[in-house]
């Protein structure tokens, strides 16, 4: 006799959708499209005027006699974002450490690939905007949003291959590390040392943590406001603080593989010892204090850096990056859209990264295996890869970031935002178009020899995963 399944509450059947929304792959994408047009639309309906009022207002934090205030929009853009800098700092060192970039022979491909989508794109936008007030704004098209390209990838499903997947997320994790570097460079007026030299203490004792084996996130966290606080005062962008936090997360755990599975099997047979329990007792001090020692196992199997990344993705995914495409996405339209379509920046930026992107990737690509630097992957054809190339030219999240570094408080910025929505949604939809003409449907029994159609979380398959490196 099959055992009576519990049956699910009202709460439990109306939260899941949302559940399954949530675990789609896709999912953080669909969300930031859904913010993007309800900025657009907010910001070209009669409360314009609330729109930009709203993002603009002023907010304050203090401690004492000190205190820090700021727009709403600027906290976003200077504070949340941060966070979402972290991210890809803990992901850009997760790839260097353990995913397709850890390999020589498998990282020049995508690395090529990533320098040739940066460089054609900031030339072609320079050809349109060298010499002009709006010249500042060669490093919008160089950015690939990754939320978008990945997740278009995964909406396709089988048909993609997990070789292709890990080519354009490594592609995309080169062109964050691209980005991270002009707004450093590029996109910082003036240096104040005073900023700098607490920033460098900080670093400094936040490496000798790592150094000393401290591995538990508070310090870190404590040490990494400290570092934001004093890289905002610096004058370096405040959002480059999160990438070089997340450098000094510890990446080696504490136990291993095998440690983890004879503790566990240990653990286990402790559970089972102590007798069995029906879902309606409270279990005995027995089986709890198996299942915390299943527990710390489980955190020591775990790199701090794996942690901390695996539970500030859905943060990031769902909270963050919709808030600040609410703040910066939209555009008022305030001109004939005729005579803003051919203006110089929305043509820079619009064919920068529709036809920049797309060119240099290709073509940097096609020299690293023509040259023998690097080998095109097996179950990738040219076709498959040039649709890949074009899901590049999506800027959008990065893209507006660096659009507003580079146009603060001029006229400009408007039309690159134009550029970049428009860039974004012909890349995207086109992208997906050839990626789907040149990838074949899976047969009745592929599901037996592909992967699920997910991209892993940066997407390395299990021969190609090199042995994983310390430090």
């Amino acid at each position: 006799m099959s055992e009576k399944r519990p049956t699910q509450t009202l709460i439990e059947r109306s939260i899941r959708p949302f559940e399954q929304f949530v675990r789609m792959e896709a999912s953080g994408g669909i969300l930031l499209l859904g913010c993007s047009l309800l900025a657009l639309a907010w910001a070209n309906s009669p409360w314009a005027a609330a729109f930009v009022h709203f993002w603009e207002t002023p907010v304050a934090v203090a401690a004492g006699s000190r205190e820090l205030s700021m727009p709403l929009k600027h906290w976003i853009n200077d504070g949340l974002m941060a966070l979402f800098f972290f991210l890809i700092g803990l992901e850009i060192k997760r790839e260097f450490l353990v995913g397709e970039l850890a390999s020589p022979r498998h990282a020049v491909l995508p690395i090529a690939a990533a320098l040739g989508g940066m460089a054609v794109p900031a030339l072609i936008y320079a050809w349109f905007n060298g010499g002009t007030p709006a010249e500042p704004g060669w490093g919008i098209p160089m950015a690939t949003d990754i939320a978008f390209a990945i997740g278009i990838l995964s909406m396709l499903g089988k048909r993609v291959s997990i070789s292709l997947k890990v080519f354009l997320t490594a592609l995309a994790i080169v062109d964050d590390l691209g980005a991270v570097v002009v707004i450093a460079l590029f996109y910082t007026e003036a240096i104040n040392w005073g900023g700098v030299f607490p920033a460098l203490v900080i670093l400094v004792v936040l490496m000798e943590l790592n150094r000393q084996g401290v591995r538990h996130p508070l310090p870190y966290g404590l040490l990494g406001i400290g570092l934001w606080l004093a890289v905002l005062a610096s004058g370096i962008h405040a959002t480059v603080a999160g990438v070089v936090l997340a450098m000094t997360i510890p990446s080696r755990a504490r136990i291993d593989s095998d440690q983890f599975l004879a503790q566990s099997r240990a653990t286990v047979d402790e559970f089972a010892r102590a007798g069995h329990s029906r879902a309606d007792q409270f279990i005995t001090e027995a089986h709890q204090a198996a299942l915390h020692s299943l527990k710390t196992a489980t955190v020591h199997v775990q790199t701090p850096m794996e942690r901390l990344e695996h539970g500030l993705h859905p943060l990031i995914m769902f909270v963050i990056m919709p808030l600040f495409a609410l703040a910066n996405a939209g555009v008022g339209i305030t001109t004939g859209v005729g005579a803003m379509l051919v203006d110089p920046v929305v043509l820079g930026v619009f064919f920068g990264l529709v036809l920049g992107k797309q060119a240099g990737i290709m073509f940097f690509a096609w020299l690293a295996v023509r040259s023998g630097l690097a080998t095109l992957p097996p179950d990738i054809r040219w076709f498959q890869l040039y649709g890949a190339a074009w899901l590049g030219g999506i800027g959008f999240t990065m893209s507006l970031f660096i659009a507003e570094l580079a146009f603060p408080h001029s006229s400009e910025l408007v039309p690159a935002k134009l550029g970049i929505l428009a860039a974004s949604l012909v890349a995207g939809l086109v992208g997906a178009a050839i990626v789907r003409a040149a990838s074949p449907a899976p047969g009745p029994d592929a599901g037996s020899m592909v992967d699920d159609g997910r991209p892993s979380k940066r997407g390395v398959s299990a021969d190609r995963m090199p042995e994983r490196r310390t430090r």
